[in-house]
């Protein structure tokens, strides 16, 4: 099938972008999204120009590294997904396809569509951790943890950090993202220790990195390709009101 694409190209943060026009001939339906920007870029240096710049790495929906805004949406139309795993079959024959990247304060432009998150790192560097004593390992069931923690400790540390949850949100919200790695800590006895000084630092980081509040509309859990659950954001402001409260 033949479509139409409006991709987002710009140099780098301090230069103004563009959407450029392609059109791509034969597309297989069942080519994956990523796999269709390859055949771009190929057709592209080909010719002698710049091939279209985009994150990647596993292209199995794992790593979190791909992302972009397909035709308005984080990781494009299919709930669920990252962008790697959404295939061409998903569009129709001639249709224009407008991709940019993940747009927010904290994830500056590199080059096309991508984004600097390494903010992301920053906020788990900041108190995403737990202290732990080197040497012999501790034997994997001397805390028993049952089997209602372990899953929902499981569910928040799901989160691949992708920050569809920060492009979907209207006022580019990292709260999704902050609550999971806090909670997933929290939840288990081994984190329960730093709890309070956990939560102050990377709030703190978080509205650091310029990241705005929430907007309550629960956009992320809807984008979020893993589906983490806002219930988390409730557990971050809890554990922050009660740090906050008690830390003197």
């Amino acid at each position: 099938m033949k479509i139409h694409l409006k991709i987002w190209r710009q140099k780098d943060a301090s230069t103004k972008g563009k959407l450029v026009d392609y059109d791509l001939d034969q597309v297989d339906q069942n080519m994956s999204f990523l796999e269709m920007i390859d055949t771009l870029n190929k057709q592209l240096i080909l010719k002698g120009d710049t091939p279209v710049e985009f994150d990647h790495d596993c292209r199995e929906g794992i790593c979190g590294s791909c992302g972009m805004m397909i035709n308005g949406q984080a990781h494009g139309p299919v709930p669920g997904l990252t962008v790697c795993q959404l295939h061409m079959r998903e569009f129709a024959a001639n249709e224009t396809i407008y991709v940019e990247p993940f747009r927010a304060l904290a994830f500056p432009v590199k080059r096309d569509l991508k984004v600097d998150r390494s903010s992301f790192d920053r906020i788990i560097q900041s108190g995403g951790y737990i202290t732990a004593n080197t040497g012999q390992p501790q034997e994997a069931n001397a805390q028993l943890i049952t089997h209602e923690i372990a899953e929902a400790a499981f569910d928040s540390a799901a989160c691949i950090g992708c920050g569809a949850c920060v492009a979907t949100c209207k006022n580019s919200s990292a709260a999704l993202f902050t609550s999971a790695k806090i909670s997933h800590l929290v939840k288990l006895p081994q984190g329960k220790q730093e709890a309070a000084k956990r939560v102050l630092k990377m709030v703190a980081q978080m509205d650091a990195e310029g990241f705005g509040h929430c907007s309550n509309t629960e956009a992320c859990e809807a984008k979020c390709p893993q589906g983490i659950s806002v219930l988390n954001i409730a557990r971050m402001n809890w554990e922050h009101l009660k740090a906050a409260i008690f830390k003197d």
